[in-house]
């Protein structure tokens, strides 16, 4: 299988499980899906996910870990997904949810699968853009809470993506980061009336 998903931290799967087996957590999530699973649930391909860093200097490309997404099975399909988050104290469950970005993400992943060259999966946000990829990094061996895009690593933007960016079409790196990085410091900061 070409495609690695890289482990996550034990405290960040721990707070899932936990979340997963509290009935109050589940009942009070806003996932219908999660809600009205039968059966057992269970969190599955950790993803970590990188926020692109806005504030990083011209002509990088830097990324910060802000937590690791799970999806949520019960038999044989996605429900939900969990994400967590990393707070003073450690680990901490941030929240459920469902949408669109659960069967993007699944059909992103079988996709990679495919491909002949083995790729380590991440999530890369960029906020600004109302926008998620999956990055796949080249080097599988590495700490998937670390590092940044490589120029030959590829990002495949989930749908839906924004305006003039194909969904589930893999672009390198070298290629699309500069374009997002151009929309993301050209656009206008949303200012409050006075």
């Amino acid at each position: 299988m070409p495609l690695h998903v890289p482990p996550a931290p034990a405290p960040a799967l721990r707070t899932v499980l936990t979340a997963l087996g509290s009935p109050t957590a589940v009942r009070e999530a806003r996932t219908p899906s999660l809600r009205d699973a039968q059966g057992p649930t269970t969190p599955e391909l950790p993803l970590p996910v990188h926020v692109l860093d806005r504030t990083a200097p011209a002509g990088t490309s830097a990324t910060r870990l802000t937590g690791w997404r799970f999806l949520i099975r019960a038999g044989d399909r996605t429900v939900a997904a969990a994400e967590t988050m990393l707070t003073a104290d450690g680990w901490a469950f941030s929240h459920f949810f469902e949408g669109p970005y659960l069967a993007s993400t699944e059909r992103a992943l079988r996709q990679a699968d495919t491909m002949k060259q083995p790729y380590q999966a991440r999530l890369l946000s960029v906020p600004e853009l109302y926008m998620l990829t999956l990055w796949l990094h080249g080097d599988i061996t590495a700490d998937g809470a670390e590092g940044q895009p490589a120029a030959t690593d590829l990002l495949v933007p989930l749908a839906p993506a924004p305006p003039g960016i194909a969904a589930h079409r893999p672009h390198r790196v070298a290629e699309l980061l500069p374009v997002l990085t151009h929309r993301v410091t050209s656009a206008p900061l949303l200012r409050s009336p006075a």
